[in-house]
């Protein structure tokens, strides 16, 4: 994982694979797009308006979900900021703290810039992906579900209480205060 801009960016199969249920509504939304070219020469069969209708509906409701989908992803690679009173040695060591008690496993670790871990909730996942820089006095914190598992809203859910754990130990720490 990379910073660029404000986002987590996932490089290579990460990406495909965490844009995976997008890439599913995408080809749902082209085969509708395909029923309803197909309607056209359907000139045997009664009603091909009725085919090419479903096949609008369709291709209406598979883009619109794709697209909240996709955003909702979008939206999850974004850093939340906190700013803090503390330099970055300081609040690195708060969530360095955090990590150790929640048995986090750490896959990036940079004392002072970037410290990235992976939460593993169970021996068949690698649980979901959180990732902080520290920049000035300020923390940035992502949490993303785990590409390789999928979305889930369940996931989402933990990722927030994550995102909320850190922040509470970095201004739980009495030099961020």
């Amino acid at each position: 994982m990379v910073v660029t801009r404000d986002r987590i960016k996932l490089s290579g199969l990460d990406r495909l694979m965490y844009f995976a249920p997008v890439l599913v509504f995408g080809y749902l939304a082209a085969m509708c797009a395909a029923l309803i070219l197909t309607s056209v020469f359907l000139v045997s069969i009664k009603n091909p308006e009725a085919i090419a209708g479903a096949g609008v509906l369709g291709l209406l409701v598979t883009t619109a979900l794709g697209s909240v989908l996709y955003k909702a992803q979008l939206r999850d690679l974004r850093y939340r900021r906190f700013a803090t009173h503390a330099d970055p040695r300081t609040n690195y060591a708060a969530v360095a703290n955090v990590f150790r008690e929640a048995g986090w496993i750490i896959t990036r670790d940079e004392a002072g810039e970037v410290i990235d871990a992976r939460v593993a909730d169970s021996l068949l996942s690698h649980g979901e992906w959180i990732s902080v820089r520290f920049r000035g006095d300020e923390v940035w914190i992502a949490s993303i579900c785990d590409p390789h598992i999928g979305f889930s809203l369940v996931a989402r859910r933990r990722c927030r209480q994550y995102i909320e754990r850190i922040r509470s130990g970095v201004f739980a720490s009495p030099a961020a205060l």
